[in-house]
C-alpha cells in the first residue's frame, strides 16, 4: 500500500508561520533596542531625591525638573536616543540634606519647571544653580547613578564620578557593552 501524499496546504501554513515568527522577533528586537536608548538616572541612596536636568537640543539650552525618586529607584529623564555628548544634572537629597552639584550654572526653580535658555537666570525670576556635567561619550543611551559618598571604594575618583562635599556623589554608567570614560 502506497502512503498517500501529504497535502501542500499545511506546508504553506508552516512557512507563513515561520515568516510571521521571524518578523515578530525582528520587531521585538528593534523595539528593545529603541526602548533602551534613553537618559536614565538611578538613586542608589537610602534617601528620597529631587533631580533636574540641563541639555542642549535643536532649539538651544533647556533645563527641566523635578523628578522625585524614591530610595533605590530609577527614572528615565529623557526618552529616545541621545542627541548630545554632554548633559547636566543637579539633585537634592530630601531626607538627609546635601546635593549633587557642579560648576555648570543653569536656571532652575523650586517648583516643577521647563526653562529655555541659561542666561540671566536671576533677572528672569529663576534660581542660578550649579549642575554637574555628564559626558556620555556620544553614546545613544546613558545612566547616571547617584550614590552616597561612603559607597565610593577607590581612593581616587573613578572616571565620570565627581566627588562633592557632603554626603553624596554622582557616578555615570554607560550602556551595557561600553566603557566609562
Amino acid at each position: 500500500m502506497n502512503p498517500s501524499p501529504q497535502p501542500a496546504l499545511p506546508r504553506r501554513f508552516a512557512i507563513a508561520a515561520i515568516v510571521r515568527a521571524a518578523a515578530a522577533l525582528f520587531l521585538w528586537a528593534w523595539l528593545c533596542q529603541t526602548a533602551s536608548a534613553d537618559f536614565r538616572l538611578c538613586n542608589n541612596t537610602s534617601s528620597r531625591v529631587g533631580v533636574a536636568i540641563g541639555y542642549k537640543d535643536a532649539e538651544g539650552w533647556t533645563t527641566e525638573g523635578w523628578w522625585n525618586l524614591s530610595a533605590r529607584a530609577c527614572e528615565t529623564l529623557l526618552r529616545g536616543g541621545l542627541v548630545a555628548r554632554f548633559y547636566y544634572i543637579y539633585a537634592l537629597d530630601y531626607d538627609r540634606g546635601g546635593e549633587w552639584s557642579g560648576q555648570a550654572f543653569m536656571c532652575s526653580r523650586d517648583k516643577e519647571f521647563t526653562i529655555r535658555g541659561t542666561e540671566d537666570c536671576l533677572a528672569r525670576g529663576f534660581d542660578r544653580t550649579g549642575y554637574f556635567e555628564v559626558d556620555t561619550g556620544e553614546q545613544r543611551s546613558w545612566t547616571v547613578q547617584l550614590t552616597e559618598t561612603s559607597e565610593q571604594l577607590p581612593d581616587r575618583p573613578l572616571p565620570g564620578r565627581v566627588p562633592l562635599p557632603g554626603r553624596t556623589s554622582p557616578s555615570t554608567i554607560p550602556p551595557a557593552g561600553s566603557q566609562n570614560r
